[in-house]
């Protein structure tokens, strides 16, 4: 009874007097101009402050500061006042009384603030919201799990509990903004199924969200890479919104944006044209080292000659003013560039040789693979990083950071584990992926090539862990019992090692998970397959079959490496007719969401399975495609640009042969040009040994042409010419086959005819085809 009159008085004191004396602090608070009006507030009204008081202080605080520049911001000289002190101890007596976005919000302005999150007020926070979080409506929730984030609870039981309720709310939510943001701050606890489930709902409201909300889609995009789905029909969508938005994305939106798709290895060339052209603007605009490095890191990999040689030019100009993590960021752009500047490297070394040992393992794992692919040469660089690599390598316990740590110690000349460093390496080995693995079996390996004393005590060690590497790689593969879950280990096993020791064993596991391929995962298996070079007929009839039953749920541009290892291992599964329509149904119904570049891989693999869609070639040979197609090729790297100009000129010839009645023009006499002068230049580096016993079987050195040239450009490792006996006969010069191009051999377009060879001869070849 007591109490019940006691909080009767309390309540009659607030709704007696409280509106009157709040009105008045609101209204001397919302008037204030800067923070120390604001302080002098709280310290002649501290006795009259109520939780509302506290969270309009707080807020305003924050709100002078979010007006500010970066420069221009005071958050230590606020963070460090007297009054602010003050403050946080009314919050901490007021705690109980806020409501909820009060408390979050307070929450919040203290972590933007620096607050440590071991402060007692941050903690208390922190607990209060945990108390009532299954009331928090989904914005506060969301402002809730971004301070989890700022505090690194990212795995924490709270942060669980968030991504229950979100489970459990899911459907309800109309808001793609307050999802977005609890999608990123949830990523790290939630399962596939549930990610799925978020990719969907996200799809379903971002056809009506506002397109100018371009922060949402970035979000978007972060959650995908967090979670490690390169899901292109959001994807595309995002892209699209940022299109539209360009005039109004900075510097540091652009960079984020670049970063999350090369990290999600996604790439949109209407988006990557405007933002290298909105980048290039930005050169003459930045002056201090933290802004150019942000724009040199977001425009290298884009420029071309021109922004290179101005990135290089304002980059030399303030080199001595980089700051560790600056210089890092340098180096590896660099690296990605393939910068040929010798003096720039040289000045770039030369600040992170200052600042070598403050990096960590995986700052210095970066450093010496950039270093080793700038072929860096400063002997003492290289002695002292080795040396570091090895400190940390004897004293590191996470199997990752240790497998990373002995790749680039491989990389660097003259470097061998020592008896230390076996022996950590042997201890963690239980713990290892199959990708750990690979990369110490590789390690060793070139160790062991490159080491003459086999009888010393090291290199009998590297020795004997090479059976134990192959037996926890086996355990590991027979232990499987998750497709997704094993192909994250094998995404980048490869090598001599893993098709000795694993290959077989590998195809065993992957048979045995075959019933967990679905249209989500068809893609891994299907590249897995190619990198093998590997033919297992259940695991391409299975992916087969996985693609005619759903076959609606695979984005287009999934077919290209759904279609490649049946074209390079020239395998037809058991429903070839149904497998290959499907797959050309469903490309064909949706061209236009392909990249020029895509569409000539996809032409070439189907052409290699002899499928020729007359929608697909029509859609390739046209003037206006081939110009598309010259834009973008800017945007590739060198090797990648040959590589689409041959399949180009590949699937052209394939065409005009086998299909004349399109009538698709021939533009393959260049090809075929370059294809002789790749035979003239390449002639001394045939085999001799082959290019010999071919000579004594057939009669002679004269009786067999290395590197001929066919009429249409193909080029075939050997070449004889037999009588109408089956006999073999003689080229006319006996040192052509050393020196030039016999006279048999044409282009389209030459004078020479079959009417040189005798009556009745032939011409025999041999050709190794190369995918």
């Amino acid at each position: 009874m007591l109490r019940l009159r006691a909080a009767c008085e309390f309540f009659w004191r607030i709704f007696q007097r409280g509106p009157k004396a709040s009105d008045s602090l609101l209204s001397q608070i919302s008037k204030c101009v800067n923070e120390e009006q604001v302080f002098d507030i709280v310290g002649n009204n501290k006795s009259r402050f109520s939780e509302k008081h506290v969270g309009y202080a707080y807020k305003t605080l924050w709100q002078f500061q979010k007006e500010k520049s970066d420069l221009m911001r005071s958050v230590p000289y606020v963070r460090d006042h007297p009054q602010f002190l003050t403050l946080r101890i009314l919050a901490k007596d007021k705690i109980e009384l806020m409501d909820d976005d009060t408390l979050v919000n307070v929450l919040y302005i203290m972590l933007r603030f620096a607050v440590e999150a071991h402060d007692s007020l941050v903690e208390r926070l922190v607990v209060e919201a945990w108390r009532r979080v299954e009331r928090f409506d989904l914005k506060i929730l969301s402002d809730f799990s971004a301070c989890l984030v700022d505090q690194q609870m990212h795995f924490s039981p709270l942060m669980g509990k968030i991504a229950d309720i979100l489970n459990r709310k899911l459907d309800s939510i109309q808001s793609l903004r307050i999802l977005s943001v609890l999608m990123v701050n949830v990523s790290s606890v939630i399962s596939q199924n549930f990610g799925e489930r978020l990719v969907n709902k996200t799809e379903l409201l971002l056809d009506t969200m506002d397109p100018s909300d371009f922060n949402t889609s970035i979000r978007i995009v972060q959650f995908l890479q967090n979670i490690r789905y390169n899901y292109h029909p959001l994807l595309e969508k995002c892209s699209r919104i940022f299109i539209s938005n360009i005039a109004h994305l900075n510097l540091d939106t652009l960079s984020l944006i670049l970063a999350l798709y090369q990290s999600l290895q996604f790439t949109n060339f209407s988006f990557q044209a405007l933002a290298r052209e909105k980048l290039s603007e930005m050169i003459p605009l930045y002056c201090d080292p933290a802004s150019f490095v942000k724009l040199f890191v977001a425009l290298g990999p884009l420029a071309g000659p021109m922004e290179e040689k101005q990135l290089r030019l304002v980059l030399q100009m303030m080199v001595e003013e980089l700051t560790s993590q600056q210089a890092l960021a340098v180096l590896v752009t660099m690296e990605e560039m393939n910068t040929k500047d010798l003096h720039l490297i040289k000045k770039i070394v030369s600040i992170l040789y200052k600042y070598l040992h403050v990096y960590t393992p995986v700052e210095l794992t970066k450093i010496t693979k950039a270093v080793v692919h700038l072929r860096v040469h400063n002997s003492k660089f290289l002695r002292i990083l080795r040396e570091l690599l090895f400190s940390y390598l004897r004293k590191n316990v996470i199997p990752s950071e240790i497998s990373r740590l002995v790749q680039v110690i491989a990389m660097l000349p003259s470097s061998h584990l020592d008896e230390s460093g076996i022996s950590r390496v042997e201890s963690i080995l239980p713990q290892c992926s199959l990708s750990d693995l690979h990369i110490f079996a590789s390690s060793l390996s070139i160790w062991i090539q490159h080491d003459h004393s086999h009888l010393n005590n090291v290199s009998q060690k590297n020795l004997r862990l090479l059976p134990k590497l192959n037996a926890y790689g086996c355990e590991r593969l027979q232990k499987a019992s998750n497709l997704n879950v094993l192909w994250e280990e094998l995404k980048y096993v490869h090598g001599e090692w893993f098709e000795e020791e694993l290959l077989e064993e590998t195809i065993v596991a992957l048979q045995r998970l075959g019933d967990q391929v679905t249209h989500t995962n068809i893609i891994n298996l299907s590249s897995f397959i190619v990198r093998a070079n590997y033919l297992s007929t259940p695991l391409l009839d299975r992916i087969a079959s996985v693609t005619v039953q759903q076959i609606s749920k695979i984005h287009p541009l999934a077919i290209h490496p759904i279609l490649l290892p049946f074209s390079v291992l020239n395998y037809d599964p058991p429903q070839k007719d149904e497998f290959f329509g499907a797959c050309i149904q469903r490309l064909i119904s949706h061209l236009s969401v392909f990249e020029p570049h895509v569409l000539v891989f996809l032409g070439f693999t189907l052409a290699l399975a002899e499928h020729f869609p007359e929608d697909l070639i029509r859609a390739i040979f046209n003037v206006e495609f081939l110009a598309k197609l010259d834009s973008q090729l800017q945007y590739l790297p060198p090797f990648l640009k040959l590589r689409i100009y041959s399949r180009l000129m590949e699937f052209n010839r394939a065409v005009c042969l086998e299909c004349p009645e399109f009538e698709i023009p021939w533009f393959h006499d260049s090809y075929c040009q370059q294809q002789e002068n790749k035979v003239k230049n390449n002639i001394k580096a045939v085999p001799h040994q082959v290019y010999k016993m071919l000579g004594e079987i057939l009669g002679g050195p004269n009786y067999a042409q290395p590197s001929a040239l066919t009429p249409y450009g193909y080029i075939v490792d050997f070449e004889c010419i037999l009588d109408k006996k089956k006999k073999p006969l003689p080229y006319r010069s006996q040192d052509v086959a050393l020196n030039g191009l016999p006279s048999v051999c044409w282009g389209p377009d030459t004078h020479h005819s079959m009417s040189e060879l005798p009556p009745g001869a032939q011409r025999v070849s041999y050709i190794q085809i190369q995918e």
